[in-house]
């Protein structure tokens, strides 16, 4: 059993349940992103859904050209899944389909450092992550 169903289970036996322990799991790695950011940034207000939205939406000449979009891969709805350009199907995106989604820092820091390369160029910045997470987990 993986650490994280191990602690699932447990919280499921003290009497909570396994979608509000993977909501907590969830938070704590967006309050992670968040804190990395305002490390980085003393003005940094918080998460924005709606910056999160367009990191998303936007085309980026930075990265590889088949991929200028998030969408490019994962569709225009978050909840629907996507496909990757081999033609492999993905999950969908949104932690209201996919709810154990971004319950795993390392999960999370794999596909993020993927991802961001591929689209951006770059790696994604904390406040990237925190943003982009905090749209995801709204939809």
């Amino acid at each position: 059993m993986n650490p994280t169903t191990r602690a699932i289970a447990v919280l499921c036996a003290l009497g909570v349940s396994a979608s509000s322990a993977i909501a907590g799991a969830r938070e704590d790695l967006l309050s992670r992103y968040a804190n990395a950011a305002r490390a980085a940034d003393a003005g940094y207000a918080g998460p924005s859904a709606a910056s999160g939205e367009k990191l998303h939406r936007n085309r980026y000449a930075g990265g590889k050209p088949d991929t200028p979009a998030c969408t490019s891969c994962h569709g225009d709805d978050a909840r629907a899944p996507g496909r990757t350009r081999a033609g492999k199907a993905i999950e969908p995106m949104a932690a209201s389909v996919s709810p154990a989604r971004y319950t795993d820092p390392a999960k999370a820091e794999k596909w993020f450092k993927r991802n961001c390369t591929e689209v951006l160029g770059r790696e994604c910045t904390p406040r990237e992550k925190a943003d982009w997470l905090a749209w995801m987990s709204k939809q």
